[in-house]
C-alpha cells in the first residue's frame, strides 16, 4: 500500500530538527531510513532545494525554502505529484505559523513538536488519496515536477556519516578524498582576518623590493642576483599562508610551518639589506598567519540531532 510514512521539519544551515511526526513505524528498512535522514540534514546545505532519495522500497523526498526544509518519507510507489504537494503544504503552513526569526534563533532541538498536530493531520489527508480530490488542485505541483523534476541523490553522495556506510560508497573512496580536500574551515576570525591583511602587505614589499633589485642588477651589476630570488621567494611564502589561511588542504599545518621556515630563511638572506626592525616585523608576521593557520581548523561535523 502506497503510503506516507513520516516526515521532519529541519534546519538548513545545522541539521537542527525543528519538528517531526512522531508516529514512525518500526520495520527494519524504516528504522534504516531514519539513518538516511541523519545523514542527509547534515548536507541540506550543499543540496538542491527540491531532492530525492530512493532507499530500496522507499523514497525519501525534500524540499528548502528560507533556510528550512521539510523531509518525508514514503513508500517506493506513492506518487512524485502527491509527495511533493504534502511538502508543499508543510512549507506554507510552518511559514505562516513561525516567523524566521524563531527558526533561526531556535537551540533546542524539536522546540516546534506542536506543529506535528499539523503534520498528522496532513498525512492523514495524503494517505487517503479519496480526500483529496476535492480538496487541493495537483495540476499545478504536477506541471511544476514535469519542467523542474527533483534532483536524484545517488547513495555514493552521502558517503558515511554516524558508522552508516553506504553499500555504494564503498565503490567511490576516491570520491570521499576529494570531497574532504574541499572541506569548510572554521568562520575567520578577527585575528584571522588582520593576520591575512599582514601577510599580504609582507608579500607586497617583498614584490616591490624585488623589482627594485632588478632595477639595480640592470643598471649597475652590482646587485646579488640571489637578493631578488630570496624576495621573490618571501613574496611566494607569503601568499602561500594567505592561500593556507582560508582554504583546507591536507597537510596544511606542516605545510604552514615549512612555509614559515623559508620565510625566515629568505629573511636571514636578506639581513644585509634589511635593518633589525623589518627583520622582526617579516618574521613576527610570519610567526603570526601560522599561529592563526593552526588555529583554524576544519569545521567539525554536524552536531547528532538524531533526526
Amino acid at each position: 500500500m502506497s503510503m506516507i510514512l513520516s516526515a521532519s521539519v529541519i534546519r538548513v544551515r545545522d541539521g537542527l530538527p525543528l519538528s517531526a511526526s512522531t508516529d514512525y513505524e518500526q520495520g527494519t528498512g524504516v528504522q534504516e531510513c531514519r539513518k538516511y535522514f541523519k545523514m542527509l540534514s547534515k548536507k541540506l546545505a550543499q543540496l538542491p532545494d527540491r531532492c530525492t532519495l530512493k532507499t530500496g522500497h522507499y523514497n525519501i523526498n525534500f524540499i528548502s525554502s528560507l533556510g528550512v526544509s521539510y523531509m518525508m518519507l514514503c513508500t517506493e510507489n506513492y506518487p512524485n505529484v502527491l509527495a511533493f504537494s504534502f511538502l508543499d503544504e508543510l512549507q506554507k503552513e510552518f511559514i505562516t505559523t513561525y516567523n524566521m526569526m524563531k527558526t533561526n534563533t531556535a537551540v533546542r532541538p524539536y522546540c516546534f513538536i506542536e506543529f506535528d498536530n499539523f503534520i498528522q493531520r496532513t498525512k492523514q489527508r495524503y494517505n487517503n488519496p479519496r480526500s483529496l480530490s476535492t480538496k487541493i488542485n495537483l495540476s499545478d505541483m504536477q506541471m511544476e515536477i514535469k519542467l523542474r523534476p527533483p534532483y536524484q541523490i545517488s547513495m555514493c553522495e552521502l558517503g558515511s556519516a554516524n558508522g552508516v556506510t553506504s553499500a555504494f560508497s564503498i565503490d567511490y573512496k576516491g570520491a570521499g578524498k576529494i570531497s574532504s580536500a574541499h572541506q569548510r574551515l572554521e568562520p575567520a576570525t578577527l585575528s584571522g582576518i588582520v593576520a591575512f591583511i599582514l601577510s599580504l602587505l609582507c608579500g607586497a614589499l617583498n614584490l616591490i623590493r624585488g623589482f627594485h633589485a632588478i632595477e639595480s642588477l640592470l643598471q649597475s651589476d652590482g646587485e646579488d642576483f640571489n637578493y631578488i630570488v630570496a624576495f621573490f621567494l618571501g613574496t611566494a611564502a607569503c601568499l602561500y599562508q594567505c592561500y593556507l589561511l582560508v582554504y583546507y588542504t591536507g597537510w596544511r599545518n606542516v605545510k604552514s610551518f615549512l612555509t614559515f621556515g623559508l620565510i625566515c630563511l629568505c629573511n636571514m638572506y636578506l639581513y644585509e639589506l634589511r635593518n633589525l626592525w623589518q627583520l622582526f616585523f617579516h618574521v613576527t608576521v610570519g610567526a603570526f598567519v601560522t599561529l592563526q593557520i593552526w588555529l583554524r581548523q576544519a569545521q567539525s561535523k554536524a552536531p547528532d540531532y538524531d533526526v
